[in-house]
């Protein structure tokens, strides 16, 4: 399922659940993704973003070993970088800041990551 839209991107993973974040990676490798992570909590995410490492996308579980993935993401908005949320928490547990941005609930199908992974594209080059 190459995707020539996602070859080559870095797509950082934060994602807590080993078998969803190994499937995850096969997803993404398989579609040409560089895939960065997965990270399996909060702070080593957040350790990973801060160093300044080329990020293009993200895919954000909500909830990671009982913590909120937000300070992740207001670090990646920081950035500049997009991102998705996706878990399987309800979207309306988003802060409101964040009620705008894609999101897809756990499980999720390949078909759906790589539209969220090329609607950030778009989104980033505009």
């Amino acid at each position: 399922m190459y995707d020539t839209a996602l070859a080559g991107r870095r797509i950082l993973v934060v994602e807590d659940d080993y078998l969803l974040a190994e499937s995850l990676n096969d997803l993404l490798v398989e579609a040409g993704v560089s895939v960065v992570g997965p990270v399996g909590n909060v702070p080593d995410a957040l350790s990973l973003v801060a160093s300044g490492q080329a990020i293009d996308g993200a895919l954000l579980d909500v909830n990671v070993r009982g913590q909120a993935v937000f300070p992740v993401a207001d670090a990646l908005m920081e950035r500049g970088v997009p991102f998705s949320f996706c878990s399987g928490y309800d979207r309306y547990t988003l802060p409101q800041r964040f009620a705008h941005l894609s999101y897809c609930m756990k499980p999720y199908n390949p078909r759906t990551i790589t539209s969220l992974l090329s609607h950030q594209s778009e989104t980033a080059s505009h």
